[in-house]
Order: structure tokens, then C-alpha cells, then sequence
């Protein structure tokens, strides 16, 4: 072999070494990540990148808890941590009530086509009873996206039975309309199906043998480091008391309940309907969760259900729950590559956010996985009265981490 060749046999793996370099991704998504802290937009976030069976990054930036309740900043922040819980908020639907779904349909207790009816008393009447599990899976049940329950209920059972009593707001099948009140008839028929609570039924079948140890509802503060998000729900009381936002119910006075938390959030769900409502318990949301529990149901995914050498879900469940229908939706998992969080992503490609500031974002194609946990809410509202938008950081980690992905092909 002459000095030429042996030059570029060299030069070749030595560009191949520096492509695959995880420092490479460590710096570009660090740099994205600080500029976002720097200029005040975030307090904090937690990113996890696994590539095949390597977790290629993993780190954690900026503060826990940043503010206090009238937007001073802390006298004493508390940085962030691996270590530290995320009220993941709508990964609720995924994390939680999505994979139980998939473990009871893997067992035979329930179909995806079933008719809500089946299982859950109220939904025998009219339009509704067209309703199946997977309208509710593929938000297209025609249920009303969002709805202050709290107004008319603050316990769970009593929240079902109001839920159960709204009209429709859309025609059932039709059309694609985000609902929270879906996932939270979701949350009831796994109680109905396996007979315990949702939270027992979590901690029992899914979390206990994933050994997801840090993942439940309603966190005991003192046991856990957990990242603060709002201060009280100033953006809630606004979609209640804003017309323009176009969730104001007709004939409701929005001072007819004032029972606002004046305080940060810290280890109590921020979602208003899982907290004043529902015990803090809800299909929908309210779960809390680290990064490295999250990786482990993550990996159970990518695997095709397994995790070691159990078969925890099949794979025909598996593929099922992410084969992408009309609307560009799995069953419970978003797969619109479209999205902000998993932009431009190949085929296949599922994933989900949160509105604190979560998400995940699964590749199969390239056997990788994207979470990103920010806080977003302990800013407080911006000028615009809402919260910062962190799609650019999520749209900007993601390419990285897919752009390094392929780098090595």
C-alpha cells in the first residue's frame, strides 16, 4: 500500500472518529441550550441522546428554580440536576396512559375499536356512543379540547360524571381536535379495566417492573429534588377570562370560583384540571418523572417492547400504537414530522410534547431518541402574557442530534 493510500485510509477514519464524536453534539447542543438561558428566555433544562445502546448525552443546565411568585429572582437559585423531577404535563398521555392502553390491549381486555360504552357508563347516548378508544387515542372523539372543570368539580369521580354530561363539541371521527378531556375518559376505563386507580395501576404494571422509580403523581416535595414551573396558573386564569384565546365557556363567570394557588409550583402539577380537579391524578396529566426514568420507557420503545430480555409489550402492539393514521397521528403518539420538536424526520418517527416545556422525540430509523425536560414556565408570563415558546430550542436540539446522527453513514 503506498503513503497516498495509507493517507487517506487515515485521513478517512480520523473524519469519521471526529463525526461520531459526542463531544461534537455535547458542544452544539450546550451552545443552544446556554444561549436560550443567557438571554433569560429559560431558567434550566435537562437533555438525554441516545444513539443505538449508547447514551452519547446526557447533562443538565441553568436552574431549577430561578423566580418566586412576583418574578424576583430567587436569593438563593437552586441549579438543576439529573437527579431532578419535571411535572412532564402532556407526556402524561404517553408516559402513562398511552403504555397502559398498549399493556391492556396486549393482555385482551380491551380492543382499540371498542366503544367507549363498553367500559364507561355515560357514553351509550346519541353521537357519543360512536365514540371508540381510539377516537379518544387519536383525538378525534369530538370531545371539547379543553374545559375548566374545576369550576364544577374538585374530585376525581365527580370529574368523570361532568365530562361524561358535556355535549360534543365536534363531529366524532371527522376531524383532529387536540382534547385533554379524552385522555382523562382514557385515564377512567383503565381504572374500570384493571380494577385499581390510575396512579396504582401506573405504579404497579408499568413504572414498578420498568423499575421507573422516580416517576408518579403527586411527588413528596421533601423526598425528591424536583424543577419549579409556574407561579400559580396566571396563563389558565387567562384562557378562562380571554375571549381572544377562544376557550372561554358561554354563560360562565369567571369569578364564580377563585381558588388560584398564589404561589410557585413545585412537586403539584401544574395543570388545573389534574390538580383542582382531579386530585392531582389525571390520564391527561399530572404525572412527575426524571430524565432517566424517561429513558428507560423510551429504550422499552426503540426496542419494540423489550427491556433486557423481557418482552414487556409485544411488538404487534408496538408497531400498531405507531403506525401513523390520516391526521398524521399514531395511536396516543404525535408523528407529523412536521412538528417542531422532531422536524424533518425520517418516516416512522413518534414522539410527543408537554406544555411545561417537555418532550420526546423517537427515531426508528436511525435508532435514536431525543428528551428534552425545560421549565419554561418559572419565568412567569412574558409581556405577551404568555409563556416562551421553546420550539426553536426543541427544533434546535433535535436537528443536531440528527444531523450527528447520520454524520457517520
Amino acid at each position: 500500500m503506498n503513503l497516498f493510500r495509507i493517507f487517506l485510509l487515515l485521513f478517512g477514519i480520523s473524519s469519521f472518529a471526529q463525526k461520531n464524536n459526542p463531544e461534537i453534539l455535547d458542544k452544539e447542543v450546550s451552545t443552544i441550550i446556554n444561549q436560550f438561558i443567557d438571554n433569560s428566555k429559560i431558567p434550566g433544562a435537562v437533555v438525554a441522546i441516545k444513539k443505538d445502546n449508547k447514551l452519547v448525552l446526557e447533562k443538565a443546565f441553568g436552574q431549577a428554580r430561578l423566580k418566586e411568585f412576583d418574578g424576583s429572582k430567587s436569593e438563593n437559585p437552586e441549579p438543576m440536576s439529573l437527579k431532578h423531577l419535571f411535572d412532564i404535563a402532556s407526556l402524561t398521555k404517553v408516559v402513562g396512559t398511552t403504555t397502559a392502553i398498549m399493556k391492556l390491549y396486549d393482555q385482551g381486555k380491551l380492543n382499540i375499536g371498542d366503544p367507549v360504552s363498553k367500559f364507561v357508563i355515560g357514553f351509550s347516548e346519541g353521537e357519543k356512543a360512536n365514540i371508540t378508544i381510539r377516537h379518544l387515542l387519536t383525538h378525534t372523539s369530538g370531545m371539547y379540547d379543553w374545559y375548566p372543570l374545576y369550576y364544577f368539580s374538585s374530585k376525581r369521580k365527580e370529574t368523570f360524571k361532568f365530562i361524561k354530561n358535556l355535549p360534543l363539541k365536534y363531529p366524532v371521527g371527522a376531524e383532529r381536535h387536540y382534547s385533554d378531556l379524552g385522555f382523562t375518559i382514557l385515564g377512567e376505563i383503565i381504572e374500570n379495566v384493571s380494577g385499581k386507580s390510575l396512579d396504582q395501576y401506573l405504579k404497579s404494571e408499568i413504572f414498578g417492573p420498568l423499575k421507573m422509580k422516580n416517576t408518579g403523581f403527586n411527588p413528596v416535595k421533601a423526598k425528591y429534588l424536583i424543577a419549579a414551573t409556574s407561579p400559580g396558573n396566571p396563563y389558565e386564569k387567562r384562557m378562562v377570562e380571554d375571549p381572544s384565546l377562544g376557550f372561554k365557556i358561554e354563560g360562565l363567570d369567571p369569578k364564580s370560583w377563585n381558588g388560584w394557588r398564589q404561589y410557585v409550583l413545585q412537586g403539584e402539577v401544574n395543570d388545573g384540571n389534574a390538580w383542582y380537579a382531579s386530585e392531582g391524578i389525571s390520564g391527561a396529566a399530572g404525572l412527575f418523572s426524571d430524565i432517566r426514568d424517561i429513558q428507560i420507557l423510551v429504550d422499552m420503545l426503540r426496542n419494540k417492547g423489550k427491556t433486557g430480555k423481557r418482552q414487556f409489550i409485544s411488538e404487534k402492539t408496538i408497531d400498531l400504537f405507531t403506525t401513523k393514521d390520516q391526521f398524521k397521528n399514531g395511536l396516543g403518539w404525535m408523528m407529523d414530522s412536521q412538528n417542531a420538536f422532531m422536524r424533518n424526520a425520517p418516516e416512522g418517527t413518534f414522539g410527543h410534547t408537554g406544555f411545561t416545556g417537555t418532550s420526546i422525540a423517537v427515531v426508528p430509523e436511525g435508532n435514536l431518541s431525543v428528551i428534552l425536560l425545560i421549565n419554561r414556565q418559572n419565568m412567569g408570563l412574558q409581556p405577551t402574557k404568555d409563556y416562551f415558546n421553546v420550539n426553536p430550542i426543541r427544533e434546535a436540539v433535535f436537528s443536531a442530534a440528527l444531523k450527528w446522527s447520520k454524520s457517520g453513514n
